[in-house]
């Protein structure tokens, strides 16, 4: 884990942002003894409107509770896309729902890639799980947290009914990271157009 790392999750209501982000602050404050502070925004919708959250994780105290400039944006919708993409570090790293965002002027030493997580959570068996195959993907592009902290927080986070089912999720997410960066084919710097679908 790094001193602090600056992370906001954004999408719309109804796609599990909150959790997500949740998932991650208890894997680095509870699972591995560092810290973590959460605040979150929805819009006037329930479900539908723009939804986000900021977390901030590392070995060292959060004395400002507050994302100004993230060093990691996980979006997983064109509109947090458009909305949150700008506040993005210089350096950072994106992580995108790939089927959900369409990637336009990306800027120089920002990374990103992509995951269909809603097609992956649907052949799982249940589309609401697609934040935790996120959740997964996070873990294995960022590494800034273990896999076990992130899997032990996801089973701590969901009704013990569906702990395999989010297990299966977060696995899923996780494995398709690694292989992409394996095959050092995930980063869409050189070939936008080769997950970002019209």
């Amino acid at each position: 884990m790094q001193p602090l790392t600056e992370i906001r999750v954004a999408g719309f209501g109804g796609q599990g942002v909150i959790m997500c982000a949740s998932v991650i602050g208890k894997a680095a404050s509870i699972f591995e003894g560092g810290h973590s502070t959460m605040t979150q925004n929805f819009g006037p919708e329930a479900r539908g409107g723009a939804c986000s959250a900021q977390v901030i994780v590392g070995k060292e105290p959060v004395l400002y509770p507050y994302v100004t400039t993230p060093d990691i944006l996980v979006v997983m919708s064109h509109e947090a896309y458009v909305r949150f993409a700008p506040e993005l570090s210089p350096k950072g790293t994106m992580l995108i729902e790939q089927d959900m965002v369409r990637i336009t002027n990306i800027p120089d030493g920002v990374k990103v890639y992509g995951i269909p997580a809603t097609r992956i959570a649907e052949e799982i068996g249940k589309r609401m799980v697609l934040n935790i195959v996120m959740t997964g993907f996070f873990g294995s592009i960022t590494g800034i947290l273990s896999r076990e902290a992130l899997r032990d927080a996801v089973a701590d986070s969901v009704p013990k009914a569906f702990i395999d089912l989010n297990m299966n999720a977060f696995d899923a997410g996780y494995e398709y990271g690694v292989k992409h960066l394996k095959d050092g084919a995930l980063d869409l710097r050189s070939d936008v157009e080769m997950v970002v679908r019209e």
